[in-house]
């Protein structure tokens, strides 16, 4: 699933593109997603100009110059591409398109369907269920090492499966989750009332992953691919996600593998024992 890197690159790219000019009209090819598209979208939308274009963890918003705002999720296996009429063709799953002034096109693809396209009041944002249980942004300074020891004081649950709880802090996913605690030197197993005393280095090195991620145009892995339809490569960057049985590029140790929380975690046993957190935490040049 594309994570926080994913998003805010999909988000970037589509900016230039689409803030300043108006949605002409929606073509709408199906209606039954994640959640049923709203039988007003067309007409809500049609005709709008396009205000400014915004990331709220795992959720672009696309704010409209009539008050209302497009909530999009890429879902599993999502995208939002730019693409010019001349070269457009029709693909099975492009679920909604929207067309810009002059030859340009948005195009909202999703085969598997997990993912959404919503409309909601702009001022009402902060209310929307789907957005109103959510933890600060991990690159803002809401996000901090007093804020985080807090959060994690009385938490007993593992770190890993933690640090994805969108309520404790929003877009760090599976991925970038198992890279920062390779870098903090932190087991994925650790109690995260354990973490807490070195919330300080944690919160630096989820800033540093997703940071050297933002830069690669994020990670694909199977369907993920920017709005200018490239890939991500990120992936070539990891230290030990999707590695397992592969020599640890700081100690030649074997990456393990386990699952937690249904979801795998990958980790180095050599530089992240169980039971031990470091004091001074290795520094990657990622």
């Amino acid at each position: 699933m594309p994570e926080l890197p994913e998003v805010e690159t999909t988000r970037r790219g589509l900016e230039p593109v689409m803030k300043g000019k108006t949605i002409a009209k929606v073509t709408v090819n199906r209606r039954d997603l994640r959640t049923p598209l709203p039988k007003s979208f067309e007409k809500t939308v049609g005709g709008q100009k396009v205000k400014a274009l915004r990331r709220r963890a795992k959720y672009i918003l696309i704010d409209l110059a009539n008050g209302q705002s497009i909530l999009a999720h890429l879902g599993m296996s999502g995208s939002m591409r730019v693409m010019k009429i001349k070269q457009y063709e029709r693909l099975t799953h492009d679920h909604v398109i929207f067309h810009l002034g002059g030859d340009t096109l948005i195009v909202f693809n999703d085969p598997r369907r997990f993912g959404l396209i919503d409309l909601l009041k702009t001022s009402d944002e902060t209310q929307h269920p789907l957005l109103s249980h959510l933890g600060p942004e991990p690159l803002s300074k809401d996000f901090n090492a007093a804020y985080l020891k807090a959060a994690l004081a009385a938490r007993k649950a593992p770190i890993k499966p933690v640090l994805m709880d969108q309520k404790l802090v929003v877009g760090v996913g599976n991925i970038y989750a198992s890279e920062a605690l390779f870098l903090a030197k932190i087991h994925p197993q650790t109690p995260a009332h354990e973490v807490a005393k070195h919330a300080a280095t944690l919160v630096k090195m989820i800033q540093r992953t997703l940071e050297a991620a933002l830069k690669s145009g994020g990670s694909t892995l199977r369907d993920y691919k920017q709005a200018t339809g490239e890939s991500g490569y990120f992936q070539h960057s990891f230290n030990v996600y999707e590695r397992r049985s592969e020599p640890c590029v700081a100690c030649d140790s074997t990456i393990v593998h386990i699952t937690q929380a249904g979801r795998a975690s990958y980790f180095c046993p050599t530089c992240q024992p169980h039971n031990y957190l470091p004091k001074k935490p290795r520094i990657s040049k990622a």
